[in-house]
C-alpha cells in the first residue's frame, strides 16, 4: 500500500502586507518539497488582493488550481481539514479581521470556518497576522509606493488571544514558514 500523499492547505486573506514575499517563500518551498502538495485557498478579499498585486498567474503556475471562497463551506475546505486530508492549515498573510474572527470563534468565512473546524479536530493552524505588533508598519503597494499603516492595540490583542489557543502557532514573517515545513516534513530535498 502506497504512502499517503502529503498535503497542506494554504489560505490567503485580503492583506497585501508581505503578500508578494509570502508568495515567493511558498514558491521556493514548493520547489524544495516536491512531494508535498500545497493547495491554495483564497478568501474573497484574498482573490481581490492577489489580482491587485498581479500574483494570480504565479499562484496558478506554481500550485495548479487556486480555489476561491464562495461561502463558508464552498469549496468544502473545513470538512477536508477535519478528516485529515491536510497535515495543517497555513493562513498567510492573515488580515486583522480573520485573526479577530478565529480568536472569537466566528466561523463565517471559508478560512475562519476551516481554521476553527480544524482546531476542533486537532489539525495544527499556522497563521501569519498582518498586524503582529502595535505601532506603525510600512508596506509596499503594487505600484512600488510605500503605505504607512497603524497597527492598533485592539488588533494585537486578538493576535495575543489567538496565540494562546491550543493548536495555533503564530508566524511573524514569511521566512518563518520554512520552519513549519521542516517540522512536518523534515529537511528539504533541494
Amino acid at each position: 500500500m502506497g504512502e499517503k500523499k502529503k498535503r497542506v492547505a494554504w489560505g490567503v486573506t485580503g492583506s497585501g502586507d508581505r503578500l508578494p514575499e509570502t508568495v515567493e517563500v511558498m514558491k521556493d518551498i514548493s520547489r524544495r518539497y516536491p512531494d508535498v502538495e500545497i493547495a491554495v485557498y483564497l478568501s474573497k478579499a484574498g482573490e481581490e488582493v492577489v489580482k491587485y498585486y498581479k500574483l494570480m498567474k504565479d499562484l496558478k503556475e506554481t500550485f495548479g488550481s487556486v480555489r476561491v471562497e464562495i461561502d463558508a463551506n464552498k469549496p468544502f475546505l473545513a470538512g477536508q481539514i477535519q478528516v485529515g486530508r491536510y497535515e495543517f492549515l497555513l493562513i498567510a498573510p492573515a488580515t486583522s479581521n480573520t485573526v479577530a474572527k478565529i480568536a472569537m470563534g466566528i466561523a463565517d468565512t471559508l478560512l475562519t470556518n476551516a481554521a476553527i473546524m480544524g482546531l476542533k479536530a486537532y489539525v495544527p493552524l499556522y497563521i501569519m497576522p498582518s498586524d503582529y505588533k502595535e505601532g506603525e508598519v510600512v508596506t509596499k503597494l503594487p505600484n512600488g509606493r510605500d503605505l504607512r499603516i497603524r497597527v492598533r492595540k485592539e488588533d494585537v490583542e486578538h493576535v495575543r488571544r489567538l496565540a494562546q489557543m491550543d493548536g495555533v502557532t503564530m508566524l511573524e514573517k514569511p521566512e518563518d514558514i520554512y520552519d513549519v515545513f521542516r517540522k512536518h516534513f523534515g529537511e528539504p530535498k533541494l
